[in-house]
C-alpha cells in the first residue's frame, strides 16, 4: 500500500520493539487507550470546524475525518466487548501533550501546527497498528490490519492541507523545518521510557 510505505518514510524513527513486545500482556489497556484515542481525534477534528468556520475546504475534510474517527472508536468499542474487556478511565500518554506543547498560539501559524500535529499523530498511529498485527492474535490483530489504510490517509489528508495553507499565508518560510521539529518530538517521546503502558507510549521501564 503506497500510503503506508510514505508513513514508512515520513517518520523518523520506528517504534521500540519493546513496546511491541509488552502488547500480549496488556491488551485491556491497548484497547481502552485505543478507543480514547478515536474519541480524541474525532473531538480534535471538531474543535477545529467550530474555529474555523472560514477555512471551507478543510471543514468538509474534517467532518468526514470525525465521522471515521467515531466509526472506528464503535468498532474498537465493539472488540472490547468481543474480548470481555470492561471499559474503564486510563490516565492520558504524555504523547499527545507533548506533541500539542509545540503548536504556537499565533495564526495562521497556529492552524498550521494543528495540522502538523494531526498528521504526526495519525502517522505513528498508522505505524503501530501495522506492527500490531506481528504480535495480536488474528482475532484482535485483524482489526488493526483493516484500519492501516483510513489511518495512511488521515495522516496524508492533514499533512497536504498543512502545505496548501502554508502556501496560501506563507506563514512559515521553512514549512519543512516546522514538520521537523514535531518529528523530533515524536521520535523522543516515542523512544522514552514510560511507566504506564499506552498506545502511544514508549517502552516500559
Amino acid at each position: 500500500m503506497a500510503e503506508v510505505a510514505c508513513v514508512q518514510s515520513f517518520l523518523r524513527v520506528a517504534s521500540p520493539e519493546a513496546w511491541f513486545e509488552a502488547v500480549p500482556e496488556h491488551i485491556p489497556e491497548l484497547l481502552i487507550d485505543h478507543a480514547n484515542c478515536e474519541k480524541k481525534a474525532a473531538s480534535t477534528a471538531l474543535s477545529l470546524m467550530y474555529r474555523y468556520v472560514d477555512q471551507v475546504p478543510l471543514l468538509h475534510q474534517l467532518s468526514r475525518l470525525a465521522r471515521e474517527e467515531l466509526r472506528h472508536f464503535e468498532q474498537v468499542l465493539d472488540l472490547m466487548q468481543a474480548q470481555g474487556v470492561r471499559y474503564t478511565q486510563l490516565s492520558p500518554a504524555r504523547y499527545a501533550q507533548g506533541l500539542h506543547a509545540l503548536v504556537t498560539k499565533q495564526e495562521p501559524r497556529r492552524l498550521i501546527d494543528h495540522l502538523i500535529c494531526g498528521a504526526v499523530v495519525e502517522a505513528r498511529s498508522c505505524e503501530r497498528f501495522m506492527g500490531l498485527t506481528r504480535v495480536l492474535p488474528e482475532d484482535i490483530g485483524g482489526l488493526y490490519a483493516s484500519l492501516q489504510k483510513s489511518e495512511a490517509r488521515h495522516f496524508e489528508n492533514y499533512l497536504t492541507a498543512a502545505h496548501r495553507l502554508n502556501e496560501t499565508t506563507q506563514a512559515y518560510e521553512d514549512l519543512p523545518h516546522r514538520i521537523g521539529e514535531f518529528l523530533k518530538a515524536d521520535a523522543d517521546l516515542i523512544t522514552r521510557t514510560d511507566t504506564e503502558f499506552r498506545f502511544h507510549s514508549g517502552p516500559l521501564g
